[in-house]
């Protein structure tokens, strides 16, 4: 490997939650008031942490959002994950190859620690992923598109950010991993490759995860 640490975003990367938690977050808007089309949770929300959707929904309408607004949602989504969830094809592989060949790896995500172990654990990915390996946007405060996240993570990892490599399927965390000096991968299962280099310079491109070791070797 050419990078000496692979920084992975969760959501869409590790676990195919996206259309799960699009699905539900754009009924619990639409219920509560503001129309949501899964296909604008998607543009508007992918690969942000929940206080993006506090914030547009206030720039939009004027009004706040419940103060429960996110216990719900994230009890709504964890049932979900519970029935539905499933590991990115290939993940697995992907991540025996890096353990054997010796290479630190981590998931920053802009989701909440909770949601990031529920997800796993209903996957069987928390077997590759100690709390050492683990970083949330609650850890910082600021999610994508800001670096915060990313650089926290090399910093905890001990990797300098330009030898780190950040696999993404948002055009936020594109522009996270940009402005964090890392060079991303950006992955196109569910966000069509145009949407990623349009949010900045992505060294590499991959529709399926078992293209991804070739790309960073």
């Amino acid at each position: 490997m050419r990078y000496d640490l692979i920084i992975f975003d969760n959501d869409g990367v590790l676990v195919d939650s996206e259309p799960i938690s699009n699905t539900i977050l754009a009924a619990y808007l639409t219920e509560l008031g503001h129309p949501t089309t899964y296909e604008e949770s998607i543009h508007d929300y992918m690969g942000a942490a929940t206080h993006r959707v506090h914030d547009l929904i206030r720039e939009r309408t004027g009004r706040s959002l419940p103060e429960d607004f996110e216990t719900t949602l994230h009890a709504r989504v964890f049932a979900g994950f519970e029935r539905e969830l499933e590991p990115v094809a290939g993940v697995p592989e992907v991540l025996g190859k890096l353990v054997a060949d010796g290479t630190p790896y981590c998931v920053a995500s802009s989701g909440s620690h909770e949601r990031i172990r529920v997800g796993h654990r209903k996957t069987g990915l928390d077997q590759w992923f100690d709390d050492e390996r683990i970083f949330s946007s609650q850890d910082v405060g600021k999610g994508k598109p800001a670096p915060d996240l990313f650089l926290h993570a090399a910093r905890e990892m001990g990797v300098a950010p330009e030898r780190c490599a950040v696999i993404e399927d948002s055009p936020l965390g594109v522009r996270a991993a940009v402005a964090a000096g890392m060079d991303v991968y950006g992955f196109t299962a569910m966000t069509p490759a145009a949407k990623l280099t349009a949010a900045g310079p992505v060294t590499g491109l991959f529709a399926r995860m078992e293209e991804l070791p070739g790309l960073l070797t």
